[in-house]
Order: structure tokens, then C-alpha cells, then sequence
């Protein structure tokens, strides 16, 4: 009887562990594959690529300006910025074509001879709900450009622009990095990126929600 009871067990214990393995195995696999696709297709596919309507050349703008970025992305004499520059700007020094550049030639034969303003595309345009000024960061706070944006002034090439499929905003508002890792601060442009920074500048919001960084001053 012992014996019988025993290969019983035996049996019934080969059916219980038969299937882990494949269940094990089969579950490797498909976490495996999810990671692929959700960090590395899915990404791609969320977001499509577009190019400048003008490959723009920062450097060579640069060389030839004498107040660097202020040249073209100035104050107004209301405080406000001027941010990209429109085509009255840019017609101040390009009204006809001033050098061998295939672009300029582009830009001027596409945009200012029928006067049609360029449709830039923005890397930094914030949702809605978002309110950000410039002044007080670069005349109050002091704030080079190039802490948020980068080392633009010395690109030779507008970069591609990534746009997200679902919301129509630029990549730069997440990231690179799907888990929201930057090396530098003008590699993403977040939340929770600005409120740091406030925190850590002890910026004066006047209320309770500056130990939040303020959200009311940055939201409308």
C-alpha cells in the first residue's frame, strides 16, 4: 500500500510541476518582448519626424550678429519676448538672397517674395494650461540661453523635430529618455524639471505652494 501511495505522489507531483517550466519559460519571453516593444518600437512608432521648412544655421546668424541671441530673439519695449522671429525680422537683412546658401535662396524665393511667414516648427510650444515668461528668468533671474536650450547657437542644422502622434506636441516636452533621465537640463523640458529649479533658487511665490514650486505661476 505504501509503495502504491508512493507512486501516487510521484505522479501526481510530475503533473503539477510538468508545467511550470513552459509557464516560466513562456513568461520570459513575453516580458522580454513587452520591454522591446514598449521601450524600444513603441517609442518609435509614437512619434513621427518632421524637418524645418528651412534648415536653419545658427552659427553662421551668430558670426554675424552683434548681440548674439538678443539680435533676434529680443525683449519688446513691453517686457514681452519676441520669441521666434517673424518674417518682418528676418527680412531686415535677407530681403534678397546675401550669400550661396541653397536654403537662404529657398527662404527667399518660399517666404519672402510672396511674404508668407515661415511655419516654424517649435520644439519648447507648452500645453495650453502652461504660462511661461521669459523675463523673469533671463532679466531677473539672470539665466543664460543656453541653460535650457542648449548649445543651439553653434548648431549648423535645424534638428529633426519629433512629434507625438496622440497629443501634437514635440518630443522635448518628455525627453529622449522614456524614463525621464537627462544628462542636461535643456535635454527635456518637464514640470518637475521647472520646479526644482524654483525650489532650489528659493524663488519667492508668495504662498504655501512654493514648497511645490509654485503651480499657479507656471499654470493657468
Amino acid at each position: 500500500m505504501s509503495t502504491h501511495k508512493d507512486q501516487t505522489k510521484a505522479v501526481s507531483d510530475q503533473d503539477t510541476e510538468g508545467p511550470a517550466a513552459p509557464i516560466i519559460f513562456f513568461f520570459i519571453i513575453g516580458f522580454a518582448a513587452s520591454l522591446v516593444i514598449g521601450w524600444g518600437i513603441f517609442p518609435k512608432l509614437l512619434y513621427s519626424q518632421k524637418h524645418q521648412p528651412i534648415d536653419f544655421n545658427h552659427a553662421v546668424h551668430v558670426e554675424e550678429v552683434d548681440d548674439g541671441c538678443e539680435s533676434c530673439h529680443y525683449f519688446r519695449e513691453d517686457g514681452s519676448f519676441s520669441g521666434i522671429p517673424d518674417l518682418e525680422s528676418c527680412m531686415e537683412c535677407h530681403e534678397d538672397v546675401i550669400g550661396a546658401s541653397e536654403e537662404e535662396e529657398k527662404f527667399v524665393e518660399e517666404y519672402v517674395v510672396p511674404e508668407r511667414e515661415v511655419p516654424w516648427l517649435v520644439y519648447s510650444r507648452q500645453p495650453d494650461c502652461v504660462y511661461f515668461s521669459h523675463a523673469p528668468h533671463v532679466i531677473s533671474g539672470k539665466m543664460e540661453c543656453a541653460e535650457c536650450h542648449g548649445h543651439i547657437g553653434e548648431s549648423d542644422h535645424a534638428r529633426v523635430y519629433e512629434e507625438n502622434r496622440i497629443t501634437g506636441y514635440s518630443r522635448d516636452i518628455w525627453g529622449k529618455n522614456m524614463i525621464g533621465i537627462a544628462k542636461n537640463p535643456w535635454e527635456r523640458m518637464k514640470m518637475d524639471d521647472c520646479s526644482k529649479c524654483h525650489i532650489r533658487e528659493n524663488v519667492n511665490q508668495g504662498s504655501v505652494q512654493t514648497q511645490k514650486g509654485g503651480c499657479f505661476v507656471c499654470h493657468k
